[in-house]
């Protein structure tokens, strides 16, 4: 088993074969003979072959939609519309795709994003601290004459999301001719993730050229969810909140029977796997004719903007493990819940030690 500094390691030998034994102890703040003590345990445990930090081949996951700029702000007390409201603003990388890669790579998982980024500040700051939590960003587009995507939302005083504006407009660019050229890096993978940022002809593209992959698709909201309407055959786990299921179903649900009737749609759409967000009520899993509603994590949100993209990073972890789906969900559940306990959109906090310890201590 790798441990949590043999895989900071890796993490920094992956995004620089080259790197020598005393870079790598600089980067970690320890020394030289004990960087050399993890690498040749790692060699040992055929995580690294031959001379030049060749990597072992390891499963690893394509995530593909947005990557944006996060502006947050939450009102200090109850959030007054149309007036200006004390508070507290920050700034942070974000969107779902970028989330649930990063989510992932703290997690220890090899991912790598593909996202349009503007050549600015916003677009550089996204491909640096992609790099520096383990994501591999080298399949990303990078432009000159567009703006990096930003999302601007404002919570309430709970810490839940009561407005949002985004300008995604970057997302058009990231074309099926661009997707085409990386196609044998994405048909590798032992999973694909998408988000409906992507325009319809990409996401047309991706659910229907990669017949062999398991896809996990987010719908992201409820007009974008509409793109992925006649192309629900194609995915394995689909994650939406119940505004989104009701949206592409026509179907309202209230109550466990009307629930059981709403994830059956999607089952007879072809989805394998679907998992309703119901906010503060859980989440409602159905697989296989088997349906259950897993209680939401017993904790106070800081930021809950956040937890749906963990949510589906822990289900995809769960997959790369070979979990059944109550193993999963639940794990996927703790990681909801760690991303939900930090204001910042990402806890930096996350990580398999993290959400396993928070499985023992409450949800065991």
């Amino acid at each position: 088993m790798i441990t949590e500094r043999e895989q900071e390691i890796l993490d920094l030998i992956r995004q620089d074969p080259l790197i020598s034994q005393q870079a790598l102890a600089d980067r970690l703040g320890v020394s030289r003979s004990a960087v050399a003590g993890h690498i040749m345990n790692l060699s040992n445990k055929g995580a690294i072959r031959g001379k030049g930090y060749i990597l072992a081949d390891n499963p690893y996951v394509v995530v593909i939609g947005g990557a944006n700029m996060d502006i947050l702000g939450q009102p200090s007390d109850k959030l007054l519309p149309r007036d200006s409201n004390p508070g507290h603003v920050s700034c942070s990388p974000g969107g779902v795709a970028r989330n649930i890669a990063e989510n992932l790579a703290r997690l220890g998982v090899d991912v790598r994003l593909i996202a349009p980024l503007g050549k600015d500040v916003y677009g550089q700051t996204l491909l640096e601290q992609g790099q520096q939590c383990g994501i591999d960003m080298r399949h990303c587009l990078q432009l000159d004459d567009a703006v990096t995507s930003t999302y601007l939302s404002v919570l309430d005083a709970c810490g839940d999301m009561s407005v949002a504006i985004n300008d995604m407009q970057i997302l058009d660019r990231l074309s099926v001719e661009y997707l085409r050229s990386h196609a044998d890096m994405i048909r590798r993978a032992s999973l694909l993730i998408v988000d409906a940022n992507l325009s319809a002809g990409v996401l047309e593209y991706l659910l229907s050229q990669f017949p062999d992959l398991p896809i996990f698709a987010d719908p992201v909201s409820g007009p974008k969810s509409d793109k992925l309407r006649g192309l629900l055959d194609a995915l394995h786990t689909f994650k939406p909140n119940l505004a989104e299921a009701q949206r592409l179903s026509g179907l309202d649900a209230q109550d466990d029977g009307q629930l059981s009737q709403l994830a059956s749609w999607f089952h007879q759409k072809g989805v394998q796997r679907v998992c309703i967000s119901l906010g503060a009520q859980g989440v409602y899993v159905s697989e296989a004719g088997r349906h259950q509603l897993y209680p939401p994590p017993p904790i106070q949100p800081v930021n809950a903007n956040g937890a749906g993209d963990a949510f589906l990073a822990g289900l995809a972890y769960g997959w790369l493990a070979q979990w059944p789906t109550p193993k999963s969900v639940n794990f996927a559940i703790a990681a909801s819940a760690v991303a939900m306990s930090h204001q910042a959109t990402i806890n930096p906090n996350m990580s398999l030690a993290t959400v396993n310890r928070l499985l023992e201590e409450t949800f065991l």
